[in-house]
């Protein structure tokens, strides 16, 4: 068996990126007034699922970086603006914080948060993950209320 990364940090963060790309742009894609309160079948509104995701990414690279394991996340904001910004920030943390840690450190086991035990890049694959779930929710909530959501295979570089 080789050794050899199947994908190199740099192009699993540039994957990640991609995601969170699109993921913006579903943010921006809702009505204001529903943002924080339509949702379907008992889940939860997707700014809340925008707060879970910004709540993991940074927050697992900060612990891996720095040790620093706190999953506290800020007030849940009140305007798209505000959720925007918060997601803008916790992206450039991500950006950051993802050249601090070694390549060797990927196949590491790490206890995150005290409590998920795992390979960091099984972790990571995990934050990413989520991400894709809840912005798949997302897509049936704008399509519920009529709004065409943008293409989740355009993960270039947008506007933002």
């Amino acid at each position: 068996m080789s050794t050899e990364a199947f994908i190199t940090p740099e192009a699993l963060l540039q994957h990640w990126l991609g995601h969170r790309r699109v993921t913006r742009r579903v943010i921006q894609a809702f009505p204001d007034a529903e943002l924080f309160t339509f949702s379907i079948g008992g889940m939860r509104p997707f700014g809340a699922l925008a707060m879970e995701m910004i709540g993991m990414g940074a927050p697992m690279l900060r612990g891996v970086a720095k040790g620093e394991w706190d999953a506290s996340t800020p007030a849940e904001p009140r305007t798209r603006e505000a959720l925007l910004r918060l997601w803008d920030e916790s992206t450039q943390e991500i950006e950051k914080l993802w050249q601090e840690i070694p390549a060797t450190r990927f196949r590491e086991t790490v206890n995150a948060f005290g409590q998920y035990e795992g390979a960091l890049h099984d972790l990571l694959l995990y934050v990413i993950d989520n991400e894709i779930h809840h912005r798949g929710q997302g897509y049936v909530y704008l399509r519920a209320l009529g709004v065409t959501p943008p293409a989740f295979y355009e993960r270039g570089v947008s506007e933002g």
